[in-house]
């Protein structure tokens, strides 16, 4: 972070003309914690963007002394181009980032909500609610309220004022919920149970309402990207060679230039104004280098990427044709880096999914008990016999470091190898935070743990409610990917080739296109858009996450190699 810093504001100080500021750059990177100002950076990105484009204009005169004149064109457009594009990027991608990274941050709203609702059914006091909500929690929402928690204190505000007139504008509901919790600290004690359940309702409502409104709003524009983007690209391409038999002319350049420039551009663009429109996320659990379960370092991934892209070229070489190497070692090996290095973070978020299925069920059968007079540890035992899986075996694991070692509740599960310590659930944790609690208080914790149990029964059914929804839309463009858009581009490079064989023999129409270069041309479209589109799909269903939408992009590669490369062959056989 330091040394990108350095080179920002090395090269800021190259640009010799003033850059006015930009209020909505500034804050989102103020937001996301940038240590740059906006005014360096865009200098800078100014800079990087001539350099780039003066060294990509001067390759393509080159390339079309070299070659052929419209090859330079297109290299020299695409300097011009890239060199656009890196201070449009530089000033744009904070914004997305910083609306994206408030996106995840929305998703814990209900759990900050009932987690203060949990401690007000305890003690009727909002600052300690607010505290204990803020303490107990992780992620961008939770520091906020801790700052504001803290800069109350000593005030006549208890941190939640301050805390709704920050995100109120964001997450309208978020401010509904805060009122009602507020109003359940003032209200007489049979009506403080009502109000608590409402504020939880306010935060999940929003959430549903939210997605449910964002789903219907983007069928349109997926639907005009999936036929704009894909369809109409691919059918294309099976047109080439029936335009040029009639001798029409048109050049390999301009197909490049198309496929392989302008459609990738304006699909990141889409791309990126659907994600931005994202109003919640229910993100996975992120899963860095740091989990003793992850690999080490990139070096087993990056060896199996070469291995796979290697041996993939060779067979592609003998079993396709020449052409087919770079495609199937681009595809496979950057597909098999991807799979590998992301594998564990997937089967690590495999396990805290299976956890998190059967959460509330725990929480409902604790609490229960603890109603009852029953005390936690005994609670937790009586539920670990109970439930199954993997929420029953880490339940289970808890109660007999418990009794083996004398550790608190808290402690048999996140002490020295306690079971949640290598499990990053934010759910789990909070679980564990609210049993702990109810171990301090008692017999009272016990309804309140029991309440708290069904909100999260209910904020489970907002998440799976709103990817079906989701998924109705973003399912097309994960299966056109993978699968249905490299069979179309492999059947329809194949048809071009037997077309223009057929045309040549017959000795009519303008001189075919070279199934080689249509092929390498074509190909890298296909990859490039089983990139985007899952990355695309991942993002809008699950918010994007690093591990998630590389694991599934490198798997979708693979696909899409495997796919395209065997559509041209079957196809060649039948034509």
């Amino acid at each position: 972070m330091i040394e990108g810093t350095v080179v920002v504001e090395t090269l800021a100080q190259r640009w010799p003309w003033p850059t006015p500021a930009d209020p909505a750059l500034e804050g989102a990177l103020a937001y996301l914690r940038a240590p740059v100002d906006a005014p360096a950076l865009e200098r800078a990105a100014r800079v990087a963007g001539t350099l780039v484009g003066v060294v990509v204009a001067v390759l393509g005169v080159v390339v079309g002394v070299a070659t052929t004149p419209r090859w330079g064109v297109v290299a020299a457009a695409t300097g011009v181009a890239v060199g656009a594009g890196v201070p449009l990027a530089a000033n744009r991608g904070p914004r997305l980032a910083a609306r994206l990274a408030r996106t995840r941050a929305l998703g814990s709203a209900a759990a900050l909500v009932g987690r203060a609702a949990m401690c007000l059914r305890i003690d009727p006091t909002v600052e300690r609610a607010a505290a204990f909500a803020a303490r107990t929690g992780r992620g961008v929402l939770a520091r906020s309220l801790d700052g504001h928690v803290a800069r109350a204190a000593g005030t006549p505000r208890n941190g939640f004022d301050g805390f709704d007139e920050e995100w109120s504008e964001s997450f309208p509901a978020l401010s509904r919920a805060v009122s009602r919790l507020e109003a359940a600290a003032a209200a007489p004690p049979d009506e403080r149970e009502r109000h608590l359940d409402r504020a939880v309702s306010a935060a999940l409502d929003g959430a549903r309402e939210e997605l449910a409104a964002f789903a219907s709003e983007i069928r349109g524009p997926v639907t005009g990207l999936y036929a704009f983007g894909v369809l109409l690209p691919l059918a294309l391409v099976g047109v080439l060679p029936a335009a040029r038999a009639t001798g029409a002319r048109i050049p390999l350049a301009v197909i490049v230039a198309l496929y392989d420039v302008v459609l990738p551009v304006v699909m990141v663009g889409a791309g990126a104004w659907l994600l931005a429109r994202r109003p919640v996320a229910f993100p996975p659990p992120r899963i860095d280098a740091s989990h003793p379960e992850t690999p080490d370092g990139p070096v087993p991934a990056l060896a199996a990427g070469v291995v796979a892209g290697a041996g993939g070229g060779v067979v592609a070489t003998r079993v396709v044709a020449p052409w087919a190497a770079p495609i199937a070692g681009v595809g496979l090996g950057v597909g098999t880096v991807l799979v590998v290095r992301f594998h564990a973070a997937n089967e690590v978020r495999k396990r805290v999914r299976a956890v998190e299925s059967e959460l509330d069920d725990a929480l409902y059968l604790i609490g229960r008990r603890v109603a009852a007079g029953e005390a936690v540890e005994s609670a937790l035992d009586g539920a670990a016999r109970r439930i199954e899986g993997s929420t029953g075996d880490l339940l289970d694991e808890a109660v007999r470091r418990q009794r083996r070692l004398g550790l608190t509740v808290t402690a048999a599960f996140r002490g020295d190898g306690g079971p949640s310590n290598d499990l990053p659930s934010r759910r789990t944790e909070e679980m564990v935070t609210l049993v702990g609690l109810a171990a301090t208080e008692g017999e009272p914790a016990g309804e309140a743990l029991v309440a708290t149990a069904e909100h999260v029964e209910e904020l489970d059914r907002v998440e799976r409610t709103a990817r079906r929804q989701l998924s109705k839309v973003t399912d097309t463009l994960a299966n056109t990917a993978a699968v249905f858009g490299p069979l179309v581009g492999g059947a329809t490079v194949a048809l071009s080739a037997r077309v223009a064989h057929t045309g040549t023999s017959a000795g009519f129409g303008a001189a075919p296109l070279p199934t080689g270069s249509l092929g390498v041309a074509v190909g890298a479209y296909v990859l490039w858009l089983a990139a985007a589109l899952t990355t695309l799909s991942t993002g809008v269903t699950h918010g994007l996450d690093r591990t998630l939408v590389g694991y599934r992009v490198g798997a979708a590669l693979w696909l899409a190699t495997v796919a395209y490369l065997a559509a041209y062959v079957g196809a060649g056989v039948f034509l």
